[in-house]
C-alpha cells in the first residue's frame, strides 16, 4: 500500500508532487494543438511522440495494476492516456491522408500489437512476483530508450553552439520530474520506477549545463537547421520529433514539438 499509505508520508508527498509536475508537462503541447485546430492543418507535425507517449502511459498503468496499490502511478498515467488520446484525435482530424494512414498503422502496431504481446507474454510466462519483475524490466527498457533521446539534441547543441532547440524551462521541469519520481521509487523501494529516472536526471542536468554554457552564444542558426533536419531521419523517440529518413522538417517545428517528451515520464 506504499502508493497511498500514510505510513510512507514522504513517498506520498513525492508521488503527489510527481503527479502535479507530470500533469503540467503533459499540457506542454497544448499550444501546438491549438494552432493545429485553428489552422485546420497539422502543418508538418508528426504523431509519433503522442502515440509513443500513449503507449508509455498504458504500459505504466498495466505495471501499476500488476504490482497493486500503486494509485499514484495509475492516476497520472490515466490522465496522460486521456490527454494523449485527445491530441491524437485532433491530429487525425486535420492530418493529410498519408499521415492519417501512417498514424493508424503505428497505433495498431504499437498500442494494440506490442502492448497486447506484452500483456500476453507477462500473463503466460510468469506469475506473482516474477510477473512484476518481468514487466518492470520491460518498463525500464522502454523508459531508458526514451530518456536516451536527448543525446541527439545534445550533439546538435554542442556542434552548433546554439540552444535554440533546447528550451531551458522544459529541460528544468523534466529534470525536476525525474528527481521527484526517482525519490518516489526510492522511498517505496521500487527499482523499476527509480532506475529510469536516474538517466532522466543525468541527461536533464547535462542539458541545463549546456544551456548555461551556450545561452549567450549566437550559434550558427543555418548550420543548426541543417543539423536538426539531418538528425531527424535517425531518431525515432520523443525528445526529437523524427520523420522517416530523408524527409525534411523545419527546425522551428522541432523546437515546438520537443514538448512531447513529458508523457514518457513515469
Amino acid at each position: 500500500m506504499a502508493g497511498l499509505s500514510l505510513d510512507h508520508p514522504w513517498a506520498f508527498a513525492f508521488g503527489l508532487l510527481g503527479n502535479l509536475i507530470s500533469f503540467m508537462v503533459c499540457l506542454a503541447p497544448v499550444p501546438t494543438f491549438y494552432r493545429i485546430w485553428r489552422r485546420k492543418t497539422t502543418d508538418g507535425f508528426q504523431s509519433v511522440p503522442y502515440v509513443v507517449a500513449l503507449f508509455s502511459a498504458m504500459l505504466w498503468i498495466y505495471y501499476a495494476f500488476v504490482k497493486g496499490s500503486e494509485y499514484l502511478l495509475i492516476t497520472i498515467n490515466t490522465v496522460a492516456c486521456i490527454i494523449e488520446t485527445i491530441y491524437i484525435v485532433i491530429y487525425l482530424a486535420y492530418a493529410p491522408r498519408t499521415a492519417k494512414v501512417y498514424t493508424a498503422k503505428l497505433i495498431l502496431l504499437l498500442n494494440v500489437g506490442v502492448f497486447s504481446l506484452i500483456v500476453l507474454s507477462t500473463l503466460l510466462l510468469a506469475e506473482g512476483r516474477g510477473r512484476q519483475k518481468l514487466l518492470g524490466w520491460i518498463c525500464v527498457g522502454f523508459a531508458v530508450s526514451v530518456f536516451a533521446a536527448p543525446l541527439s539534441i545534445i550533439r546538435i547543441v554542442i556542434r552548433t553552439k546554439s540552444v535554440e532547440f533546447m528550451p531551458f524551462s522544459l529541460s528544468f521541469f523534466l529534470t525536476l520530474s525525474a528527481i521527484v519520481w526517482f525519490s518516489y521509487g526510492f522511498l517505496i523501494k521500487d527499482i523499476y520506477v527509480a532506475i529510469p529516472n536516474i538517466l532522466g536526471f543525468t541527461f536533464g542536468l547535462v542539458q541545463m549545463i549546456l544551456y548555461i554554457i551556450y545561452k549567450d552564444v549566437k550559434g550558427l542558426k543555418e548550420e543548426a537547421d541543417v543539423a536538426v533536419a539531418g538528425k531527424l531521419g535517425e531518431v525515432t523517440v520523443v525528445d526529437v520529433r523524427c520523420q522517416v529518413a530523408g524527409e525534411e522538417t523545419e527546425a522551428k517545428k522541432v523546437k515546438e514539438e520537443r514538448n512531447g517528451v513529458e508523457m514518457n515520464m513515469v
